[in-house]
């Protein structure tokens, strides 16, 4: 199984974290959404393919993620 880490700064983004909140489209667990409003950075971390409705994040913040990262993952 493959993780994907997917990072992007709001600072100069056309979107608030507050706007994406309420657009974001479901993830399966234990994928999740992330964010630190401090540092105004949002993003997510998906397991297995990424979800649908990603490119509607990528639209609403107005770039690519500034991070993307991808993991294989270990069973336990």
């Amino acid at each position: 199984m493959i993780a994907r880490l997917l990072l992007w700064s709001l600072f100069d983004s056309k979107t608030t974290i507050d706007v994406l909140r309420a657009q974001l489209p479901e993830l399966e667990p234990p994928s999740a959404w992330l964010w630190n409003e401090a540092g105004e950075r949002f993003g997510f971390v998906a397991f297995g393919e990424l979800p649908e409705g990603i490119d509607h994040v990528r639209e609403l913040i107005g770039a690519d993620p500034e991070v993307v990262e991808e993991f294989d993952v270990l069973a336990s």
